[in-house]
């Protein structure tokens, strides 16, 4: 188009249609701003989901009272054996009333007590076992996704501690040493671990070539740095939800090697040993609240992590940030 055309077209065009735009100093040191939290909007989208918010609130409540129970007044010891003041017989099996909330067991212990100290004990096992599994196998499972040179040593290793059973493990250790809360927690965490470790080494796989950690390679950046700063941050979502899944398992497992005979001494309260005394008894009717009782704490505890994991996985994800 010609000079002459153009300037025409202009002489066209309705000055009334613009107006200048005023220099204006104060906008121009103005920088832009943005308010976004990874983690504030993280718990938005999580309290979002009632049935989470209120399980949280629930379990909350029930280990913040599983803590202050022992100090609380009036309360009675879940060891010692009660009786009957005027005839001194044990209270066995006494249904719940005003003085034994829960009843008492087959020998006269309060029920109520030994619940919440073998919760206690159950959470105790369960997140010292669930703190070891994210430990070790988020570092191992970093390293062996990203490290290529590692690659074979710990697929080896990984190879011969999976095939064997970790059931096998538990009751191996159960029987070798004495029964107590750090043999299980010690059984426990021997091939926990191995479960996560695999998981984050297949999500590192997946993101390790990806261009911005090609590039902070090129630059010299450390290799702790890139598992800490560029591959991690992308994988907390599935993290949280394999730990929270990790403290259920751990109490379920400490459950199923009471069944079995191998659990914790019968001094010891925890869930399984009240589950699995409750489970003698459950024929019995009038008896049944032995095996109630614990069977709803320790459910409500499983079905609280499991549903608050996976919802703060997604909450988690930042495809679903607000």
């Amino acid at each position: 188009m010609s000079n002459t055309k153009f300037d025409k077209r202009l002489n066209d065009i309705d000055p009334s249609l613009f107006d200048f735009a005023n220099y204006d100093e104060s906008g121009a040191e103005r920088t832009g701003y943005s308010n976004y939290s990874y983690w504030q909007s993280t718990f938005q989208v999580f309290l979002k989901n009632k049935v989470a918010t209120t399980l949280l609130i629930i379990i909350t409540v029930l280990i913040t009272y599983t803590v202050v129970q022992p100090y609380l007044p009036n309360q009675k010891s879940p060891t010692m054996i009660y009786n009957n003041v005027n005839t001194g017989i044990q209270l066995r099996n006494q249904a719940p009333d005003s003085e034994f909330l829960f009843g008492t067991n087959s020998i006269g212990q309060d029920l109520w007590s030994r619940i919440w100290s073998g919760t206690r004990t159950s959470l105790l096992i369960g997140i010292l076992v669930g703190v070891w599994q994210g430990i070790i196998g988020i570092t191992v499972g970093c390293l062996w996704g990203y490290v290529r040179a590692l690659d074979g040593i710990i697929t080896e290793i990984y190879n011969v501690l999976d095939n064997i059973p970790n059931t096998i493990i538990m009751v191996l250790l159960a029987y070798i040493l004495r029964p107590s809360i750090l043999t299980l927690v010690v059984a426990m965490c021997l091939t926990n671990w191995l479960g996560m470790a695999r998981f984050v080494r297949n999500q590192i796989i997946i993101i390790r070539d990806r261009e911005y950690n090609l590039a902070s390679r090129c630059l010299g950046t450390p290799i702790s740095r890139i598992i800490t700063k560029n591959l991690l941050p992308y994988l907390v979502s599935v993290i949280m939800l394999q730990l929270a899944l990790a403290i259920p398992m751990a109490i379920g497992a400490e459950v199923f090697l009471t069944y079995i005979g191998l659990g914790l001494p019968l001094n010891t309260p925890s869930l399984g040993n009240l589950i699995n005394e409750g489970r003698i008894i459950m024929m019995v009717p009038s008896l049944r609240y032995q095996l109630i009782f614990p069977a709803v704490v320790l459910s409500v505890i499983t079905i609280s992590f499991y549903v608050i994991g996976n919802t703060f996985a997604d909450a988690s994800d930042p495809r679903n940030h607000v």
